[in-house]
């Protein structure tokens, strides 16, 4: 096989795989919980956290830091720190967006359930036997004669 059918090849299956429709969802859902993670950013940073500060003091999560020392004796207009207030501020935008995703998958699921337990229609009642048939029609009969 040549290099140029090879890269034919390469690309024929490259179009077979994006023309399939869950790449394009999971491209939607990776954009869309892109987008999802700046507004859960923010509801941490800008709602919760102050809250939280309120009740610790007033405290500031994002300041929250630790100076580190200088080893080597070099001096620095920035100091060196090691900044766990922000890693706070992660753990419970991560801690929001996974409260977010596991109601979310929880209403899905609740809906997936009730579609499929509902009930079918009901079953078409059965067709009259051939014996009930020909009882239909003598009784017509005999009504026919009665009038």
């Amino acid at each position: 096989m040549s290099a140029k059918e090879k890269g034919k090849g390469f690309f024929h299956e490259f179009k077979e795989f994006i023309a399939r429709g869950n790449v394009l969802d999971l491209s939607v859902g990776v954009i869309i919980g892109g987008a999802f993670s700046t507004i859960t950013s923010s509801l941490t940073s800008d709602v919760i956290m102050p809250i939280v500060s309120i009740f610790l003091g007033g405290v500031d999560f994002s300041a929250m830091s630790i100076p580190l020392p200088n080893l080597f004796g070099v001096v620095s207009d920035t100091p060196n720190t090691l900044n766990y207030g922000n890693f706070l501020n992660a753990v419970i935008n991560f801690l929001i967006m996974a409260l977010v995703v596991f109601c979310i998958v929880k209403a899905f699921n609740r809906l997936r359930r009730k579609k499929e337990e509902a009930p079918a229609a009901p079953p078409a009642p059965p067709e009259p036997s051939a014996e009930e048939k020909l009882l239909a029609e003598i009784r017509d009969l005999l009504k026919e004669r009665a009038e």
